[in-house]
């Protein structure tokens, strides 16, 4: 976790459970939906590769900026491309009586704005219902396969403090 965009540049999994599910969490670096060369087009390409693995993504914004022309080319890469269910999170919502700021996030089209903060644990229980709950089911007798969970996003919203609060500990 840092303040400096591009720290996370790889795909990084963990295993990790709510309500007695089980699954794996995939965190990404930065998407740059317009890099087409160098680091953050190689960054971009990799979480580009965890969206195709993943069952579900979350896709995390940040409250403080509002929805960015970035946020909005991820939101429509997202629909256009994965095919996979996308829950909405609006990160950096440290006041909880200040939810006007995630109605903004309608805009992006991804349905339901869910307010987090990373960072305090606010929200993200509530976040994390909406997952699970949206998350594939095992068959019986299949041998058991955790279903993935991609947290996708641009640069610095939050992704790898997310990822550690859901973990419960600093990776």
């Amino acid at each position: 976790v840092s303040e400096k965009p591009g720290t996370t540049r790889d795909r990084a999994y963990n295993r990790a459970e709510w309500a007695g599910r089980e699954f794996i969490l995939v965190d990404t670096g930065g998407m740059e939906p317009r890099a087409k060369v160098g680091l953050e087009a190689l960054v971009t390409l990799q979480a580009r590769v965890a969206v195709e693995e993943a069952n579900l993504v979350v896709h995390l914004t940040d409250a403080r900026l509002g929805p960015t022309e970035a946020d909005g080319a991820i939101a429509r890469e997202l629909r256009r491309a994965s095919g996979k269910a996308i829950v909405l999170a609006v990160n950096k919502l440290d006041n909880p009586e200040d939810d006007t700021e995630r109605h903004r996030f309608y805009t992006l089209g991804e349905g339901e704005p869910h307010a987090i903060s990373a960072i305090h644990g606010l929200g993200v229980g509530d976040l994390l219902d909406v997952v699970v709950s949206l998350l594939p089911e095992s068959e019986p007798g299949e041998e058991q396969q955790f279903p993935t969970l991609a947290i996708v996003g641009r640069p610095n919203v939050g992704k790898s403090t997310l990822l550690n609060r859901l973990l419960g500990a600093e990776r």
